[in-house]
């Protein structure tokens, strides 16, 4: 089969960036007089989750240098529901993988799947919080904000998602997930956050907006009274600000590696045009996709292959290297079952877009619209095929920086990964 060429093409966003990262969480974090509120020597909790979040390690450093310079004594709490195969030396080598360790944050790591139950909501959910947070004298809730790859909302995923699954730990995640059946996402949010807000002793929150180079854009610091409407603008300019593929319409989207680190759904559903359906663009969706091959999982991810379900190809490497309890788990107490399902899948990628691109229509193979890239993470640079050719020379956002050249395979029949040389 001919397989279309491709050209390495480089994306242009207008992206703002923070430049001294430690001296804005501090600056950002003065501006709340915390030192009024902590007592010299009394705990401070700070979540730190499982997302491939830019300077997170350095980020949680400085949030702990800032309560030790107002006298309080940090501790850092892995946030992060059920990942890490729902287990607290799992979540702890999670945290170590982003370089978030004791020595380096200067803080003590505590690491426990076991909640409290501080409250019921009026719609009757226990709100289940992390009992060494929940102990600690205060709570600083640090996280990302961008749009959920499942919800939509005034608020999607941020400080509020931090505060229900993050501290919520498996025995919560799994039933705020459950709840989502009966109830909006908005309400439920609203409902738990209240509790925790009021119970849980959070002094405040650390947000965290990153620019489409998956750099830190914006650090906002927020006081437990402003979550709600704040999050509220902050989604508006994560949003405004996230990684796009360079077309909306796409045959064939190849992708060198999903991961928890990457997304919450292994891959962006915003970015795939799959956040509605999970295997089919609707009229909700930015970006029509048809088919979808994962080439791997990445290794920070620890085989928590979450999101693979929503790919129609694979190949055997990927398949192979799934941990199926650790995806399992996850997907199980998302109340999303087919995240975990494993796509059709062949030896070598050669096989895979041998069947991949007869199923896209009636387009020769040669003449495919295909887009390669890293992930859905890292959208800088990419390879596109032949048939994008005028559109690429048509747009000043899009530059055009090698090729065409025909599709990159090693000796065994496997493609170049994205930011490798052809």
């Amino acid at each position: 089969m001919a397989f279309p060429r491709m050209l390495r093409v480089r994306q242009k966003f207008d992206a703002q960036r923070v430049e001294n990262i430690p001296a804005e969480v501090d600056s950002q974090l003065d501006r709340l007089q915390l030192g009024q509120v902590v007592q010299p020597g009394q705990t401070v909790a700070i979540t730190a989750g499982s997302r491939g979040i830019a300077n997170i390690a350095v980020i949680t450093k400085a949030i702990c240098d800032h309560v030790k310079k107002i006298g309080g004594v940090p501790i850092v709490i892995p946030a992060m529901g059920s990942h890490g195969g729902g287990t607290a030396e799992g979540q702890r080598e999670i945290l170590e993988g982003y370089g978030i360790t004791s020595d380096f944050c200067g803080a003590e790591i505590r690491s426990s799947m076991e909640t409290v139950v501080v409250d019921e909501t009026p719609q009757g959910i226990p709100v289940h919080f992390d009992r060494n947070a929940f102990e600690c004298d205060h709570v600083i809730v640090a996280g990302r904000v961008k749009p959920h790859t499942g919800f939509v909302g005034p608020i999607e995923s941020g400080l509020h998602k931090m505060m229900l699954i993050g501290l919520g730990k498996h025995n919560g995640a799994k039933i705020y997930h459950r709840a989502i059946a009966d109830f909006s996402f908005l309400e439920i949010i609203r409902a738990v956050a209240a509790s925790v807000l009021q119970k849980c002793g959070v002094i405040a929150g650390v947000a965290i907006v990153e620019n489409a180079y998956d750099e830190t854009g914006m650090i906002a610091a927020v006081a437990p009274a402003d979550f709600y409407e704040r999050e509220v603008e902050l989604l508006k300019t994560a949003t405004a600000w996230m990684p796009r593929l360079p077309f909306r319409d796409v045959g064939l989207l190849i992708v060198d590696e999903i991961g928890k680190d990457i997304s919450g759904s292994g891959m962006d559903t915003n970015v795939i045009g799959r956040k509605y359906n999970d295997h089919a663009a609707t009229e909700q969706d930015k970006v029509r996709v048809r088919r979808i091959f994962v080439r791997g999982l990445t290794e920070a991810t620890h085989g928590n292959a979450c999101g693979l379900g929503m790919a129609e190809f694979t190949n055997k490497r990927c398949v192979n290297s799934v941990d199926r309890a650790i995806t399992q788990i996850n997907s199980m107490t998302g109340n999303h079952p087919t995240s975990a399902a494993i796509p059709a899948w062949y030896e070598t990628d050669q096989q895979v877009l041998e069947q991949a691109l007869q199923t896209i229509g009636l387009v020769e193979p040669e003449n495919a619209r295909v887009v390669h890239i890293a992930n859905t993470l890292h959208l800088g640079e990419v390879l596109v095929s032949e048939a994008y050719l005028s559109d690429v020379e048509a747009r000043d956002d899009l530059e055009i920086v090698d090729g065409p050249f025909e599709m990159p395979f090693d000796g065994e029949g496997n493609l170049i990964a994205v930011g490798s040389s052809h």
